[in-house]
């Protein structure tokens, strides 16, 4: 039985948990909101990348980067939210690796930045660009800005983990990455233990590189985050030292998913962003 079972489980564990939502079921239910979403996708040396936007290109860009597992649609309430609508354009993308970008590869740190870097060209109409990263999402996002820093006006980092000196060792990881053991881990779970595991090491790439960013930071973060300890804020103020503008925002008692839980609070450090 559980020769059976085994063969099985690959094949269930590969079709499941793919942590997305179809274009089709998206328009409806932004119709019902009465909002028109355009849905994208860019070609990159055969790659897929995936995002949806929103708003005139005459606004200033809210460029939302999403976590590990994840896509575009943990940002739905954002790219909806009629108050953030009146002074932005809002574009939020599926990280390569996840939901229809070229879902199921895992990249190393460096690559998806430049990948997405791509996806910031396409749409860069010569207004300004926040970038929004929670998560794993908030290494790409200091990622993006040392690799071009003259083209963003600010940073907000997420509950994000960017210090290579707070990560969890995590050992067991090794053991799924590149044999066949990882076909075990369903689904977008798979890509997530591999980006993880690439990251511990990539992140100490960016550790001596932040001298050169100056936009304004912000720092929004539980202080019981059980999965990337605020301690990470602390690094990061650490190097920040020439941002114009360094705000950190710790939310009493709030855990890991602070876009979801606490959204009042980003969506008010967001809308500061129009002035």
């Amino acid at each position: 039985m559980l020769i059976a079972l085994i063969p099985a489980w690959l094949i269930f564990s590969q079709s499941c948990m793919r942590m997305r939502m179809s274009d089709k079921k998206a328009k409806a239910e932004f119709k019902e909101k009465g909002v028109d979403v355009s849905f994208c996708d860019l070609k990159v040396n055969g790659i897929n990348l995936h995002y949806v936007k929103i708003g005139s290109d005459t606004l200033p860009v809210l460029f939302f980067i999403h976590g590990s597992p994840g896509s575009w649609d943990g940002y739905k309430a954002y790219v909806a939210d009629p108050n953030l609508l009146k002074y932005f354009k809002i574009i939020a993308i599926d990280r390569p690796g996840f939901g229809y970008s070229n879902f199921g590869t895992a990249y190393h740190l460096d690559e998806n930045a430049r990948l997405i870097y791509k996806i910031v060209e396409h749409e860069n109409k010569g207004k300004p660009i926040h970038l929004i990263g929670h998560s794993l999402g908030g290494p790409i996002v200091v990622k993006l800005a040392q690799d071009h820093p003259e083209a963003y006006a600010s940073l907000t980092i997420l509950a994000g983990s960017i210090s290579p000196y707070e990560e969890p060792k995590e050992k067991w990881r090794s053991i799924f990455v590149h044999n066949p053991l990882q076909y075990l881990i369903p689904g977008a779970l798979r890509t997530c233990n591999t980006e993880i595991y690439y990251y511990k090491k990539d992140l100490f790439m960016m550790d001596t590189a932040y001298s050169k960013l100056k936009m304004p930071v912000t720092f929004i973060h539980g202080d019981k985050d059980p999965l990337v300890t605020v301690k990470n804020v602390d690094y990061g103020k650490a190097k920040f030292t020439n941002s114009k503008n360094l705000q950190v925002i710790i939310i009493p008692g709030a855990n890991h998913f602070i876009p979801w839980e606490h959204f009042d609070i980003i969506e008010k450090h967001l809308l500061t962003l129009k002035n």
